[in-house]
This record gives structure tokens, C-alpha cells and sequence, in this order.
């Protein structure tokens, strides 16, 4: 196995990027970062696209809720930045969501807005 293979361990139904062996035992550390910890060969087996992709959503989630917004930052939506193509981008969808009506959506979108700018524009 080569470091940061994506493994699925039966035994604790967790996805884990593999590390490196420890005895007999394999090294395992939760996708985004963790601890780690040790896990038998047998119960291990290459993870899913679907567990692939279950995981690093997990690990986003963690990472946006480290830092929670400021409750005056949701009153209102958030404004694209001038000149950001990603911005701009996210704002069309959220324009598109609001002209057919579909407030999930433009939640989904200003949700998406606020994430990139904390990433980007702080």
C-alpha cells in the first residue's frame, strides 16, 4: 500500500488515508487530518468513490463549523467581491436560483458564497 491510499476499515466503518505499518498492524489517519489509529489488514479494503467522497465532505463540514460565522454576517446575503470570477460565478447561481423561485438553492448558493469568501477574501 503507498502512503495516502484511501483505505475503508470494516472494523471501525471509517475511511482512512493509510499512513504506514506499525507490526503487523496498519497505520490509519481520518481523512482532513486526526488522530490516527491502528487497524488489522484483514479488515481493511479499498474505499468507494462513495466513501472517498462521504469522507472529504465530512472533513469540509469540520473545517467550515471550526469557525462558525458571525451571527451579523447572516442577516442579509453576502455580496459578491469586484473582479473575483468565483464570486461572480457563485452570485449567478444564486441569481438563477432566486429568479426560479427555488430558496433552497439560494440558500445553497449564498452558503457556497460565504465559504469561499472566508477562504478567500479574509
Amino acid at each position: 500500500m503507498e502512503p495516502g491510499t484511501l483505505l475503508y476499515d470494516t472494523a471501525t466503518e471509517q475511511v482512512g488515508e493509510y499512513r504506514d505499518r506499525s507490526g503487523p498492524y496498519a497505520m490509519l489517519r481520518p481523512v482532513g487530518g486526526g488522530r490516527e489509529w491502528q487497524a488489522h489488514p484483514s479488515t481493511l479494503r479499498p474505499a468507494t468513490d462513495r466513501e472517498r467522497l462521504s469522507a472529504g465532505v465530512r472533513a469540509a463540514n469540520d473545517r467550515t463549523w471550526a469557525v462558525p460565522p458571525a451571527p451579523e454576517d447572516l442577516g442579509r446575503p453576502p455580496r459578491p467581491v469586484p473582479g473575483c470570477g468565483e464570486c461572480a460565478y457563485l452570485d449567478g447561481l444564486r441569481e438563477t436560483a432566486r429568479a426560479a423561485y427555488d430558496h433552497s438553492a439560494t440558500t445553497d448558493a449564498n452558503v457556497l458564497l460565504r465559504q469561499h469568501q472566508r477562504a478567500e477574501h479574509s
